[in-house]
């Protein structure tokens, strides 16, 4: 429920003044457990545990006890496409397939701990594929299906996985894009990967041309649909999901059963305010963190209904997500400050033309968001009444870190206060915390349930998030805390521009170029300068009917320099037709600036073209 600040404050000093008390009350009454833990928290610097000697698995949680809770019946996930082609699934009927694909993988060899790669479209199947993998205790590590067959061979490589789980295509933009060829040359000599389950969709057939090849469905035809859980150690791995590295080769970050299953669940149920009849829409894909746990693992463990959108947010039309909240009434929606931009794009009579009225709670995720497109969701989608819940985490946290829980006033642009159990700080170089609105490196004090338990094959990584600045978690991004408290996240530290002596943040610059009236999107680089270190070049996507002419530039230098100070304004601006930007709509800046300075684009698998 909905909670007053007060409530609020007197719950967060608790969970702070004794967070093993605290997560072990809501780990007992949230979560099943088949053996209860010996010890709540260890930590012996920088490695750490939670509800140590505790089992569980975190199907047992989504699945099973909600049918014997008689909810069986009760709708588990819910698919659509482009072309609003609807599949809906149960509790009881999704805990049927689950178990099949998790025997039909052991049918294959597949033990606890052996490395499973998914590359698939956002269906159903997918999530059949991740829950039957956590079945049996197998660790599931999803790749994007928009990577390149390099990028994918490189995450196979490093998991060493004996399995790999696509399809023969996904949809996008009215467009089959092909996975099996990807896969197939991504795994080309590489022995120890044994078998390629493949999906075939709609009933198409494909002869097997590889010994390695399984069909899907018919490996799930041979087998029951019973298959108990394998009781999992709290610190057991659940899955490996490889993030973007600071030297160019992904990190595979390592989450366990116990923790995970336990702040996901809670965060979800907290943030979103869920009730148990809610229509959950998060838009993401299970290839990124959120996908995991905002669109699988959270909602079903809360029991309601979740739903998955393949395919582009503006196609066949612009309104294409607006009636999809309309025709599912959908209650609680979360996306991403990008697609808001872009809906923004488009303007506002395409929200007119639907009926929003079953929303309850909206969310953000994926980037800080600027007050405008923050004022704009809530006038256009949320009626000018709905909180919207701006999330900061990472896929180091598993889980909302930051965020202003439903009741508590909000701030458009600013996350607000830690999560429960959350020790968040913002501090310099050395750990002095920042004077209120000081600029600082937004840092954790001390381990939370789903925090990261390792980088894979490189614990020397892992280490140096605990180190960066001894004796706390370093998250790589700015930030400022205000007079209440309410944190603002400026964008990654490492993505700055240092101008005449002065670091600046480009989220920082973004943020006041969309806020000029003119202008729809922004991206800006640092160019080299002899004198100045760098100069500031934008790249901007004006709204429809405003022109780059001379006039309105200037304005916009005027209005950065208003906003910021005249060392952030750009000495140049390009006003272009769009922004490049990964299929999970982040923009490419590091493509802008190899462009810009002739140098190699290098992989472009993950651009949306």
């Amino acid at each position: 429920m909905s909670q007053s600040l007060e409530q609020f404050q007197k719950v967060y000093a608790e969970s702070i003044k004794d967070p093993e008390k605290f997560w072990a009350n809501i780990a007992g009454e949230e979560i099943q457990w088949f053996q209860k833990w010996k010890k709540v928290f260890s930590w012996d610097y920088p490695n750490y545990q939670w509800f140590v000697g505790g089992r569980l698995n975190i199907t047992h949680n989504c699945l099973d006890r909600h049918i014997s809770a008689g909810k069986g019946d009760t709708t588990a996930l819910i698919y659509l496409n482009e072309k609003y082609k609807k599949k809906t699934i149960s509790y009881r009927e999704l805990l049927r397939q689950v178990n099949k694909f998790a025997n039909g993988l052991k049918s294959l060899g597949v033990k606890k701990g052996d490395m499973v790669v998914l590359y698939m479209p956002l269906v159903i199947e997918q999530a059949v594929a991740m829950l039957g993998c956590a079945r049996i205790g197998a660790v599931h590590s999803v790749v994007f299906a928009g990577f390149s067959a390099n990028a994918l061979r490189e995450r196979i490589e490093d998991c060493a996985a004996k399995v790999v789980v696509t399809s023969t295509w996904t949809l996008r933009r009215g467009e089959k894009k092909e996975l099996k060829s990807t896969v197939e040359e991504a795994i080309e000599n590489l022995g120890f990967v044994r078998h390629v389950i493949v999906l075939q969709r709609d009933g198409e057939k494909f002869e097997l041309i590889k010994e390695k090849e399984v069909d899907f469905k018919g490996l799930m035809e041979k087998q029951s649909g019973v298959c108990e859980p394998e009781e999992m150690d709290s610190e057991d791995v659940l899955f490996v999901l490889y993030t973007s590295g600071s030297t160019g080769k992904p990190k595979g970050i390592v989450h366990t059963v116990g923790g995970y299953s336990v702040y996901t669940h809670y965060t979800t149920k907290k943030v979103f305010d869920i009730r148990e009849d809610d229509i959950f829409w998060c838009t993401a894909d299970f290839g990124w963190i959120t996908g995991h746990s905002y669109v699988l693992y959270g909602p079903l463990s809360n029991g309601v209904a979740s739903v998955m959108v393949e395919g582009a947010p503006d196609y066949p039309a612009p309104d294409h997500w607006y009636k999809i909240i309309a025709q599912e009434k959908i209650s609680v929606f979360y996306t991403s400050p990008t697609a808001l931009r872009m809906l923004r794009k488009y303007g506002e009579a395409n929200c007119k033309k639907h009926n929003f009225s079953s929303l309850r709670v909206l969310g953000t995720v994926g980037e800080p968001i600027n007050p405008e497109v923050w004022l704009w969701y809530q006038k256009n989608i949320g009626a000018d009444k709905l909180p919207i819940e701006d999330t900061w985490w990472q896929t180091e946290t598993a889980g909302h870190m930051i965020v202003t829980l439903p009741g508590l006033r909000q701030k458009p642009g600013k996350a607000g206060k830690p999560f429960f159990g959350i020790d968040a700080d913002v501090v310099d170089a050395s750990g002095n915390r920042m004077p209120v609105n000081g600029k600082g490196f937004l840092v954790i004090r001390k381990p939370w349930p789903s925090a990261l338990r390792d980088c894979l094959n490189n614990h020397e990584r892992f280490e140096k998030y605990w180190n960066e600045i001894k004796g706390v978690y370093f998250s790589g991004d700015f930030a400022i805390k205000d007079e209440d408290g309410d944190i603002q996240v400026l964008g990654r530290s490492d993505d700055v521009m240092n101008v005449s002596g002065h670091r600046i943040g480009s989220a920082e610059i973004e943020n006041a170029l969309v806020s000029h009236p003119a202008v729809s999107e922004a991206a800006v680089i640092g160019k080299p300068d002899e004198i100045k270190g760098e100069r500031i070049k934008a790249f901007l996507v004006l709204k429809p009917g405003n022109v780059a002419s001379e006039d309105l530039l200037a304005d916009v230098k005027y209005h950065v320099k208003r906003e910021i100070a005249s060392m952030a304004v750009p000495e140049e601006i390009e006003c272009v037709a769009s922004l490049p930007k990964t299929r999970s709509g982040k923009i490419m800046r590091r493509l802008l600036k190899a462009k810009e300075l002739r140098q190699d684009v290098g992989d472009l698998s993950v651009l949306d073209k």
